[in-house]
């Protein structure tokens, strides 16, 4: 297997590179966690085969100190241990990229007659014509098993031709990681440690079908209004696209194997032409120009980022258990990292609603204000209109309308800014301070309206 001889030459120390030391990483990851409150994460930085840092940084949320042994998940950089163990496969002449995935797995089957065309290689490149418009997966119940979430899609259309555009969609890897299975003939778990996992070393690494199975069910924190906020995370099912669960040393191990030759990892940095993604990698340059390989991952809890410079040798991964959007702390750490080592140490990134939620809180104070002031002169109001027709009474009341209708359409709102479809329940998670403004600006809104109707009846 291509990957078995890497893991053999693969060496593992401490060492300070020329751009990013030991010292510089460390004192960069702990200012961050002073100047905005991050809670917990887990920081690698490589070298070429050399491991500049590896260590864990405050606490889960059950309350123990986060170590460079300390397991946390990976969410969407899961990807990219997905099109590994179908790119050894491939290597192996098992698999044909450019077949349909069919072939390998006759139980995948769409409402969309285009669906037989998918091949293997566009599951990868995220080009399958799939998304979530046309299957808003986070918004259904989820599957047990990979299986299970194979059987779902059997209803589901495509938004695009196959191979004509790329849609960033989960299901994408549910489906690659069933295939590996039929394929295989072992179930994903055991064939990503036995063909992924073990050959690198990475002897502390798995994957799980739910976030229940996660480290602490995936408990960690939304921030809202400047604080880390304790939550527990839904049940989703995440295997094959944001399961994978590792730790700083392992991802140690992952970054130097992407700094290496091995043809199978090689072939999944290159992108499809069709966008930017490659096999679980974005392919694109740095702010100062250097060619970079990166991805992100989010859960409501947890967020991560990897990043690796094939020019200057360098590997980053970052995971943070504060949660998507409102807390992308793993982004920026590893964005500023890469600051650092390009001589702009000076750009001091952080969660963009630690400026954003006091404006909200003003927001919501006033809401209430102005609810409250309407409520009160709610009799009066009614008084005054009593004798009016019934159309221009609806044409006073219609504003109050607009902030419950805005509220109940956040989640499809949401979906059309990030092409990522989700449920209300989901925005609370994901940027705390703005669902309940708007929550307290529809129930106001509603409230008032109630009130004036109530005393206008009254009134005639």
């Amino acid at each position: 297997m291509a990957i078995t001889a890497l893991a053999s030459a693969l060496v593992i120390s401490v060492t300070g590179g020329a751009g990013l030391t030991t010292d510089t990483v460390d004192t960069y990851v702990k200012s961050y966690m002073e100047r905005t409150g991050l809670p917990g994460a887990m920081v690698t930085v490589t070298k070429g085969d050399k491991v500049v840092l590896a260590s864990g940084y405050g606490r889960t949320s059950g309350g123990a100190a986060i170590t460079a042994d300390t397991p946390m998940p990976l969410a969407s950089l899961s990807k990219s241990f997905t099109a590994l163990a179908v790119m050894d496969l491939a290597a192996a002449g098992k698999v044909e990229l450019d077949a349909p995935a069919r072939r390998y797995l006759p139980e995948f089957t769409m409402a969309d007659p285009r669906a037989a065309k998918i091949t293997v290689r566009q599951l990868l490149n995220q080009t399958s014509g799939m998304s979530d418009r046309s299957f808003p997966e986070l918004r259904l119940d989820a599957p047990a098993t990979l299986k299970d979430a194979v059987a779902m899609l059997r209803t589901a259309g495509l938004s695009a031709e196959p191979g004509s555009r790329m849609y960033y969609h989960n299901p994408n890897y549910f489906i690659l990681a069933r295939l590996v299975e039929s394929v295989s003939g072992k179930r994903f778990d055991r064939q990503l440690a036995d063909g992924v996992f073990r050959p690198l070393g990475m002897t502390a690494t798995s994957t799980v079908d739910t976030t229940r199975e996660l480290p602490g069910a995936a408990e960690g924190y939304v921030r809202a209004y400047g604080r880390a906020v304790k939550r527990a995370h839904p049940t989703w099912f995440i295997n094959g696209s944001y399961g994978v669960v590792s730790t700083a040393n392992d991802m140690a191990r992952w970054l130097v194997a992407q700094n290496g030759s091995a043809p199978s990892i090689k072939a999944t940095h290159q992108p499809s032409g069709v966008g930017a993604y490659a096999m679980g990698w974005y392919a694109g340059k740095t702010p100062g120009g250097a060619p970079m390989l990166k991805h992100t991952g989010w859960l409501l809890t947890h967020n991560s980022a990897q990043v690796v410079l094939p020019g200057s040798g360098y590997g980053i991964a970052v995971v943070t258990n504060t949660g998507m959007m409102s807390g992308d702390d793993a982004a920026i750490l590893a964005e500023g990292l890469v600051d650092v080592l390009e001589g702009r140490p000076g750009r001091q990134g952080a969660p963009f609603t630690d400026s954003a939620d006091p404006y909200l809180a003003g927001l919501t104070l006033l809401t209430l204000a102005l609810g409250g002031l309407g409520l009160y002169r709610a009799r009066t109001w009614a008084r005054r209109r009593a004798g009016r027709s019934f159309w221009r009474l609806t044409v006073r009341l219609a504003p109050y309308a607009l902030p419950v209708a805005l509220f109940a359409g956040l989640a499809e709102l949401f979906g059309l800014l990030m092409n990522r479809s989700g449920t209300l329940a989901q925005i609370s998670y994901a940027w705390p301070a703005l669902f309940v403004w708007l929550g307290t600006a529809a129930l106001v809104s509603a409230a008032v309206a109630a009130t004036r109707i109530v005393h206008l009846v009254r009134a005639r």
